[in-house]
């Protein structure tokens, strides 16, 4: 099953996502369930929140998403956990 992880960042948290990237990287290439991943961008193109689309269960991403160093440097406002249906790409 694809799972989208879907977070948006605290306001003013940058600085968090940027002193937590190289360990969230690592963290992302440690597993193959990973299929995509990337910030998203606000207006003046700064990371603003983030995009994994994992290959697990619902369960386990929900722990994957709990062990994130993003998630223990507490970046987020909000984390949603979506089952996704891949159409295309």
């Amino acid at each position: 099953m694809k799972i989208a992880l879907i977070a948006k960042d605290k306001p003013g948290a940058l600085d968090i996502r940027k002193a937590n990237r190289d360990a969230h990287v690592a963290y992302l290439k440690a597993t193959d369930a990973v299929e995509m991943a990337g910030p998203f961008l606000d207006e003046n193109g700064e990371m603003c929140g983030s995009l994994v689309i994992l290959n697990m269960t619902l369960e386990e991403a929900q722990d994957w998403a709990a062990n994130d160093p993003y998630k223990k440097a507490d970046l987020f406002a909000s984390v949603e956990l979506k089952p996704w249906n891949k159409v295309l790409g």
